[in-house]
């Protein structure tokens, strides 16, 4: 038996982010196998071969009716049974356009689905393509972030990234119970709190707007630092390792 974790990387249909996030899980130690998602919704069944689940950036169906939505509403058709119980053992990580549909599917950020919160439109009305500074909240259960430091940088590149939720109630619970993850330093497409990320109150599903697969290695910043995207990956196949 390979001692190598196994990720499922979920890709076509306008997904574009797969191949860069598959390299990322093998630098990190685990195997990435990227599976279309025609294939995953002919046998929902195959989900249980893998012990962790990423959905990457890019623009599923072309983000028509909004980012993220028909994806999710293949998924949750044919796949609802099967990812019920995969987020309830298992680390999810969604990407960007990955974020808007684990929100869409309600798997975040109760993993129950039901939608409580939304990513819109950013509040500028349009793309914005830039490297931000991020700010981890070291209290919270995701399993994704346990290796990373307080600090970071990342880059963003989306239209629709900016999280909000569907009442004061929400977003209090959230950060109450250090589920908002990630929050940007400064306001960078109006989103409540400045969220960034959040996971679910278990921590095995998180998703954030930023693009850790972009940010490897040091080489990737267009300026002197460091990167940490690397981490997330590591932090994951740390806690899948763990948990054999």
């Amino acid at each position: 038996m390979s001692m190598k974790p196994k990720f499922l990387v979920l890709w076509g249909d306008g997904i574009n982010c797969e191949n860069e996030t598959s390299r990322a899980i093998e630098l990190a130690g685990g195997e990435a196998c990227k599976v279309h998602v025609n294939e995953l919704l002919k046998n929902p069944q195959s989900l249980q071969n893998y012990q962790a689940m990423v959905f990457p950036g890019g623009f599923s169906f072309g983000d028509h009716l909004g980012s993220g939505q028909i994806l999710a509403l293949k998924l949750e058709n044919t796949l609802k049974a099967e990812l019920q119980n995969f987020v309830k053992t298992k680390p999810v990580l969604g990407i960007c356009n990955g974020f808007q549909t684990l929100v869409r599917l309600g798997l975040l950020p109760d993993a129950d689905f039901q939608r409580s919160c939304a990513l819109v439109k950013n509040e500028q009305g349009h793309f914005i393509d830039r490297w931000v500074e991020l700010e981890r909240d070291e209290k919270s259960p995701c399993v994704w972030t346990k290796t990373l430091p307080q600090d970071f940088v990342l880059p963003i590149r989306h239209g629709e990234g900016r999280f909000v939720c569907q009442d004061e109630k929400t977003l209090n619970r959230l950060q109450a119970n250090h589920q908002t993850v990630l929050k940007y330093k400064e306001n960078v497409n109006g989103a409540a709190a400045q969220i960034a990320g959040v996971c679910d109150a278990s921590g095995l599903v998180f998703a954030l707007m930023p693009h850790p697969e972009a940010a490897l290695h040091d080489w990737h910043l267009p300026f002197e630092g460091k990167a940490w995207g690397l981490e997330f990956f590591k932090s994951a196949v740390n806690y899948l390792r763990s948990e054999r």
